[in-house]
């Protein structure tokens, strides 16, 4: 038991282990579903779960919500998937307070394990699928999740600065 608990300290002191645990987390729930999904779900195949949300297998060969799908090769979107990642890792790293800077953890760990399944695949496996009556959401993936709740992190710090400012 004393192992453990100079194990939990040292981790607490280590910051950027914090980090690093919390990427590989956040990566491995995205690339463990996608796996799950591509060999349990087959494809288009629709698995409801509530009145409201389903669970599908869609492979999208674009980009958000499939947008220019199949008109740009995966290898030009990898590429410049890992252009936009290497800009925001330069934002990252001189982000001024701690919610930008989450903000901008949290998107990196998105469009890396993005990029990672269209590496892998040659396309990016969505599988969550919201709908209310007529009204459909495309699909999406925990790593879209985490690009959007980083977007939301960093429009709420500028809208913050901006009351601030006033």
């Amino acid at each position: 038991m004393k192992f453990v608990i100079v194990a939990k300290m040292q981790y607490l002191k280590v910051p950027k282990l914090q980090k690093i645990i919390i990427f590989l987390v956040l990566l491995a729930l995205d690339l463990l579903s996608k796996y799950l999904v591509f060999n349990y779900i087959d494809l288009y195949e629709f698995v409801k779960i509530t009145p409201f949300f389903d669970l599908t297998h869609i492979h999208n060969f674009g980009v958000s919500f499939g947008l220019f799908s199949g008109t740009i090769p995966a290898v030009y979107l990898i590429i410049i998937g890992l252009l936009v990642v290497i800009f925001i890792v330069y934002l990252f790293l001189n982000a001024q307070d701690k919610l930008e800077y989450w903000g901008l953890f949290i998107i990196i760990c998105g469009a890396i394990a993005n990029i990672i399944d269209r590496c892998i695949n040659g396309f990016v496996i969505d599988f969550m699928y919201l709908y209310i009556n007529q009204y459909y959401w495309p699909a999406f993936n925990f790593a879209d999740i985490y690009i959007s709740i980083g977007i939301i992190m960093i429009i709420l710090n500028v809208l913050k600065k901006l009351k601030i400012k006033k």
